[in-house]
């Protein structure tokens, strides 16, 4: 039972890829081309920023602020702060999601954490930054959308988390 619920673990970060393609709400996970346009001038959006840190994660993850007022097609930035709570160096990747789902695809980042692994020293904390663009064809009757991330040991560092979990 314990090793079937450390392979669900490691399983996790891929199958929610593998869904979330699957359903058509996936992500964007590289840089998009999309630049900022006058298209949403007259119209404001409210976008809030969440974390959502799995139960024993290594990590903690912090909006520096909780919401902003945005024009669609406006480049904008968010910054967030992610602390390593592990005892020893450790690996991690940020997974986003957008809600609801259905605008996922308008919310179209030029910068992300998210990109890339990120590698922390012990207890090391850093500020990181999202650049994004709400594209201007978001539906009229959305005026609300959240940014959440969840942040994940990547596999080959399972031992750091493991060490973290035993202090």
């Amino acid at each position: 039972m314990v090793a079937g619920s450390f392979a669900f673990g490691f399983a996790l970060v891929p199958l929610y890829d593998v869904i979330c393609e699957a359903a058509g709400i996936r992500v964007n996970t590289a840089p998009s081309a999309i630049e900022a346009s006058a298209a949403g001038v007259g119209r404001e959006v409210t976008l809030e920023f969440m974390s959502m840190i799995p139960p024993g994660s290594a990590f903690e993850l912090t909006p520096e602020t909780r919401s902003m007022k945005l024009r669609p097609g406006q480049l904008h930035e968010a910054k967030f702060l992610i602390k390593s709570l592990a005892s020893v160096p450790v690996t991690g990747q940020a997974i986003p999601s957008v809600a609801p789902a259905t605008t996922a695809k308008y919310l179209q980042k030029t910068e992300c954490f998210c990109f890339t692994p990120q590698t922390f020293k012990a207890g090391e904390q850093r500020e990181f930054t999202v650049r994004f663009i709400v594209a201007p064809g978001l539906p009229q009757d959305v005026d609300r959308m959240t940014l959440a991330y969840s942040m994940y040991t990547v596999a080959d560092a399972e031992p750091a988390r493991l060490a973290t979990l035993r202090k």
